[in-house]
């Protein structure tokens, strides 16, 4: 019998970096760029020119192919989903989304606060959730420090 667990995740960061710069970096295809875990992120050849769907190989040997589902460069987030895995999931699905938000005013006035969340499908099991709160932890660290640069 599986353990009753809520099947969304939220986890968030201050970036010291503006805005700008933070934006710049949450593209999909660049994902790579900044989060140490992927070895690389490539556009797939031959998927329709309306949908842009990105390969991400992670250095574990996982590869996600993810589709963008939403994009928004004026308030500034990026949802995706996943639409297939190797190895294959051990649950239907999961919507993530990275938002981004200027801060205004405060000590962090002129940074960056970043939410990257995921609602899984209610086949996904806590092991998976917490997977997915960690892995989104350790992205927001490498994503701190490529701003930075």
């Amino acid at each position: 019998m599986s353990i009753p667990t809520s099947t969304s995740v939220l986890e968030s960061a201050v970036i010291e970096a503006p805005l700008s710069k933070v934006w710049h970096l949450i593209k999909l295809q660049e994902f790579d760029k900044f989060w140490s875990a992927l070895g690389s992120a490539d556009y797939v050849k031959g998927a329709s020119p309306e949908t842009d769907i990105v390969k991400w190989k992670f250095k574990d040997g996982t590869e996600l192919e993810v589709k963008q589902e939403e994009h928004s460069t004026i308030e500034h987030y990026i949802t995706y989903s996943v639409i297939t895995s190797s190895p294959a999931l051990t649950y239907s699905s999961v919507v993530s989304t990275v938002r981004c938000f200027p801060v205004t005013s405060g000590k962090h006035e002129g940074h960056t606060y970043v939410q990257w969340s995921g609602n899984f499908s209610s086949d996904a099991d806590a092991g998976v959730i917490q997977d997915g709160k960690y892995k989104r932890r350790e992205a927001l660290a490498d994503l701190a420090k490529a701003a930075s640069k």
